[in-house]
């Protein structure tokens, strides 16, 4: 499974990166806003820099032409951007006509199988089912994501299933073991993640019997010398 970071923010995309596990990012209005002292075009220039996987640009009109506008927009800006649309009427429309002009597109705010098989259809080449969101109304997000694996593997649909709305490790496990082609994570996700408190104990540990051997190590030599420099002195 692949693994997306879910920002805007450049300094937390570099350090996935340097971790060599990041495959892509996704971005979208909410998650600029937090960003600061960058437009959005300066934004997604720069994170296409940091990775050739794509990345995902959200547009804010609702009609198809504002999409399509804003989504060509994106798309001149590098070869990696894939233009996100919401799932809506309108936005199976403008992800018809992105298809037709050869331009990448990412279906968002799926919380359906059904609205992910029109997505497919319609040319999308990313479907993201809100996992997250899905919980929070007491719905299981997962079940989503595996029935739209499902329909895409038996129809053999030129798209890939993208875990979003990603709140904890768990989700991520589930997603992976669903057969998500993707997730989308949170900085904070990734690092927590990375930290389980057995490793940490076993690596405290480790540092204490390494220091240990170490110093016994020393000592054994500095008795060693002393009676070395005895014996010396011993001789003469």
């Amino acid at each position: 499974m692949k693994l997306f970071i879910d920002t805007a923010d450049i300094d937390e995309i570099r350090t996935i990166a340097r971790w060599g596990v990041l495959d892509g990012v996704t971005t979208n209005p909410s998650l600029f806003a937090k960003t600061s002292g960058m437009t959005y075009d300066e934004v997604l220039t720069e994170i296409c820099k940091i990775t050739s996987g794509p990345v995902s640009a959200e547009v804010v009109a609702e009609d198809v032409e504002g999409m399509l506008r804003e989504g060509r927009h994106f798309a001149k800006l590098a070869d990696n951007i894939y233009v996100k649309v919401p799932m809506s009427e309108t936005g199976l429309e403008a992800l018809a006509r992105f298809r037709a002009e050869g331009i990448k597109t990412n279906c968002t705010l799926i919380f359906s199988a059904n609205q992910g098989l029109l997505a497919a259809k319609a040319g999308a080449n990313l479907l993201s089912p809100f996992v997250g969101r899905l919980d929070d109304i007491n719905q299981d997000g997962m079940i989503v994501i595996r029935e739209l694996v499902s329909i895409v593997e038996i129809h053999e649909l030129e798209s890939e299933v993208l875990a979003a709305s990603i709140r904890h490790p768990l989700h991520v496990t589930q997603a992976a073991l669903a057969g998500a082609h993707i997730a989308t994570v949170p900085f904070k996700v990734f690092q927590q993640m990375v930290h389980h408190p057995l490793t940490e104990a076993g690596i405290a540990q480790f540092r204490r019997d390494w220091e240990k051997a170490r110093a016994a190590l020393e000592q054994a030599a500095a008795e060693r010398a002393v009676a070395g420099a005895a014996g010396s002195r011993a001789g003469s």
